[in-house]
């Protein structure tokens, strides 16, 4: 059975900003590996977008950034939305019942389902289908934006602590 993960860059603050992190070698070495070994993700429709970037390859990119990206092509993606008619390569819509559909992922599939987006991730928390919270704390205050808890925050446990490169410390919570 798969395991649902929500995992995201946070600012000591709480907020979630896929732009004010940059990810120092070490910590992109780490994500690479992390997409990798992922049996899927799930995305809404915003962070799906965003996430588009990997799938064509752009003359700047180092070599990490290609490895990243062949990862992230590799393994499936399934995006939840209500207005998107169609997805890209190797990635499927999630419509009506939600609960139902992250319930079959999780029993067909094994090892970790990555949730990208305080949204999304908020609207499988309430529903009880998050199993794991992986926060990577940045040494950057923001001040505004979205949180990482997008709702109300389930009581949760600490399960890991690690620093990752430089400036860098996940924690990993699954529910109490």
């Amino acid at each position: 059975m798969a395991k649902i993960v929500f995992a995201a860059n946070q600012s000591l603050d709480g907020f979630v900003d896929h732009t004010a992190f940059h990810p120092d070698p070490v910590l992109f070495r780490h994500f690479i590996d992390g997409v990798r070994g992922l049996a899927g993700s799930l995305y809404g429709r915003r962070m799906y977008e965003i996430m588009r970037y990997w799938d064509e390859n752009h003359v700047e990119w180092d070599a990490s950034a290609r490895e990243y990206a062949a990862a992230w092509q590799s393994q499936p993606k399934w995006v939840v939305s209500k207005t998107l008619k169609s997805v890209g390569p190797n990635a499927s819509l999630i419509e009506g019942d939600l609960a139902a559909a992250i319930r079959w992922l999780k029993d067909q599939y094994e090892g970790e389902i990555e949730v990208a987006g305080p949204e999304l991730a908020h609207s499988l928390t309430e529903l009880g289908l998050v199993d794991e919270y992986r926060l990577y704390l940045h040494p950057v205050v923001l001040g505004h934006g979205r949180p990482f808890f997008a709702g109300s925050r389930p009581p949760l446990r600490l399960v890991a602590s690690d620093r990752i490169g430089e400036q860098v410390i996940r924690l990993a919570y699954v529910p109490a």
